[in-house]
C-alpha cells in the first residue's frame, strides 16, 4: 500500500471507510428475504458472479473456514437456494450451483437496492451525481483488490 502523502490523504481514507460502512450497513437493511444471513446472501452473491463453485472454492471467496462454509452451504440447500451436484473431474467433491429461486430473489433484492439508492441519489445536484458516476469504477476496482 502507497504511504499517505497527507493529513488530507489519511482524512480521505476515513471519510471513505466511514462513508462505504454506513452505506452498505443502509444497503443490506434493504434485504428482500430477512431470513438469510448477510453471509448466506453473500454466498449467493458469489454464486451469481462465478455460476458454479466447490465448498472450499466458496470458503476461500469468502474468507470464511471450510467447516464454516459447509454449514453455510447445507442451509442454503435445504432452503432450495442452492443444489450440490458431483464435481466434472473430481468425485470427492460437490459443486454448488444457485437454484432458479436464488437467482429471482437475488435479482429482486438487487432491484429492491437499485431503487432504494436511486432514490436516496435523487437528493444530489448535478454536480454530486456526476461526481459519484466517475467515482464508481474507482470503487468498483478497490472493491476487486
Amino acid at each position: 500500500m502507497p504511504e499517505l502523502s497527507s493529513g488530507d490523504d489519511a482524512a480521505a481514507v476515513s471519510a471513505l471507510r466511514g462513508a462505504v460502512m454506513r452505506l452498505s450497513r443502509r444497503l443490506k437493511n434493504q434485504r428482500v428475504d430477512e431470513s438469510l444471513s448477510p453471509t448466506e446472501m453473500s454466498v449467493l452473491g458469489t454464486l451469481a458472479r462465478c455460476g458454479h463453485a466447490t465448498p472450499g472454492e466458496l470458503a476461500r471467496k469468502e474468507h470464511v473456514q471450510p467447516p464454516s462454509m459447509t454449514r453455510i452451504v447445507a442451509m442454503l440447500e435445504a432452503k432450495g437456494l442452492v443444489r450440490l451436484e458431483p464435481h466434472p473431474d473430481d468425485r470427492r467433491q460437490k459443486v454448488v450451483t444457485q437454484t432458479e429461486q436464488a437467482e429471482a430473489m437475488l435479482e429482486e433484492s438487487r432491484r429492491r437496492r437499485n431503487a432504494w439508492l436511486a432514490e436516496l441519489a435523487s437528493g444530489l445536484d448535478d454536480d454530486e451525481w456526476e461526481k459519484v458516476r466517475a467515482a464508481a469504477p474507482v470503487l468498483e476496482k478497490l472493491a476487486q483488490l
